[in-house]
């Protein structure tokens, strides 16, 4: 399947989009070469969803925390925590969980909060603060968590690339979704949805998700049910309407105690850098490799990622809507065998191949999943997927995917792949 320079409307609109959200092809959630830690912890948990859950986990859909990896904390820090010396050199304020927690009590409207759990900045995890609150409507969780990602990477850092990406199209699971752009500069995306994709509850939940142009990072969500899964809804809407959220998300006690939080090393050392896992590749850049690698003659109807290693299109070959994945994975190289068993193959150049075809996974009638899964000897993984449906969770729309199984191994086995451009 050749790489076609084809002259496509979709195409264009994808380019442009890219480098309005903030230099070439970034797209909201790109360029998360800043997000440090948080980054790290996302991909191990999606490294052992893989591995426990086939392709099934890969694809992270829903609101639920996937994006927003909290890191909280806010008033008057501990004095106890302030070194008392003096000196210049002294260490910064430390901010317990107590701190966190009444931070949040104080910037939320009038009611009563029931602390669920708290983390301060000098705690092994990102500081937290979540909740139950009750406004005299019904209970609702809410929690904030603050974080920091990196600013120091090549050209000019842009909030816009780091902050939660609103998904072009119907795959997000959005009520609504929206990134603004604050006085300050600080990139906010506000979003209504639901705890489910599927909506098999009535469990909603909202957010808030901030980046600063100094790195900071507070990421607010409310539900409307006293806990995040498990619990029955309590009330017809969370409790804070979604200007209260930006109000909350954007607060500056946040942002002092994510100036409290130790930073990372700036420059790991040589042994460090050796036996780090390799940087997940940017949502936008998986975006545009796909785009480049589908086959000219499909409609790219939407398009939609993660800030790393996830994005989709949705395509359309006169036949009906096709919904088309791909999942990049670094550093898989120790669960190759765990991945890889009976009926896969492995190429000259030590590449494994993995051929699935079977059911969909999220319930959609009649819907089914193609897939081509491939993990290179230096450990970079690339599955892609492609359904007879334009969403998972809804029924077929045509009897098979656009995409043929040869198309997909194409994709997969594409040399773009191991390239940070395109």
């Amino acid at each position: 399947m050749p790489v076609d320079q084809h002259s496509d409307p979709f195409e264009e609109r994808l380019s442009t989009a890219l480098h309005e959200a903030g230099g070439a092809f970034d797209r909201p959630g790109g360029a998360l070469a800043a997000a440090g830690q948080a980054r790290g912890h996302r991909m191990r948990l999606r490294r052992r969803a893989a591995v426990a859950g086939g392709v099934a986990g890969l694809a992270l859909v829903g609101v639920g925390g996937t994006l927003l990896v909290p890191r909280g904390g806010a008033p008057a820090p501990n004095p106890s925590s302030v070194a008392a010396s003096g000196s210049t050199s002294a260490k910064p304020a430390v901010y317990s969980a107590d701190d966190v927690f009444r931070t949040l009590k104080k910037l939320l409207p009038k009611g009563k909060l029931t602390k669920t759990e708290a983390r301060g900045t000098d705690e092994e995890l990102p500081p937290l603060a979540l909740g139950v609150f009750d406004d005299g409507k019904g209970e609702g969780a809410v929690s904030v968590g603050l974080d920091r990602v990196r600013t120091d990477t090549p050209g000019k850092f842009d909030p816009v690339t780091a902050v939660m990406p609103c998904s072009d199209g119907g795959q997000s699971g959005f009520d609504s979704c929206r990134t603004d752009v604050l006085p300050d500069g600080s990139a906010v995306t506000v979003y209504q949805g639901y705890e489910y994709p599927d909506r098999r509850e009535d469990t909603k939940a909202w957010g808030a998700d901030l980046v600063t142009p100094a790195g900071q990072h507070v990421s607010v969500m409310e539900w409307n049910a006293a806990a995040e899964k498990g619990k029955p809804v309590t009330r017809p809407e969370p409790p804070l309407s979604t200007a209260r959220l930006r109000t909350l998300a954007a607060a500056s006690e946040w942002r002092r105690i994510v100036d409290a939080m130790p930073r990372e090393q700036q420059k790991p050392s040589a042994a460090a850098s050796a036996s780090a896992r390799p940087a997940e590749m940017a949502g936008w850049l998986i975006l545009r490799k796909l785009s480049l690698l589908l086959p000219s003659s499909l409609k790219r109807v939407s398009y939609g990622s993660q800030e790393t290693g996830y994005g989709y299109m949705v395509v359309d070959d006169g036949k009906g809507r096709s919904l088309v994945q791909v999942n990049v994975q670094p550093g898989m190289s120790d669960v190759a065998d765990e991945l890889f068993g009976d009926g896969s193959e492995t190429l000259a150049d030590g590449t494994r191949v993995a051929v699935r075809q079977g059911p969909g996974e999220k319930g959609g009638a009649g819907v089914v999943m193609w897939t081509v899964d491939t993990l290179r000897k230096d450990g970079l993984r690339i599955v892609v997927s492609a359904f007879n449906a334009a969403e998972q969770n809804k029924a077929a729309t045509r009897a098979e995917p656009a995409l043929t199984i040869a198309q997909l191994r194409t994709i997969a086995l594409s040399p773009r792949w191991r390239s940070d451009h395109d």
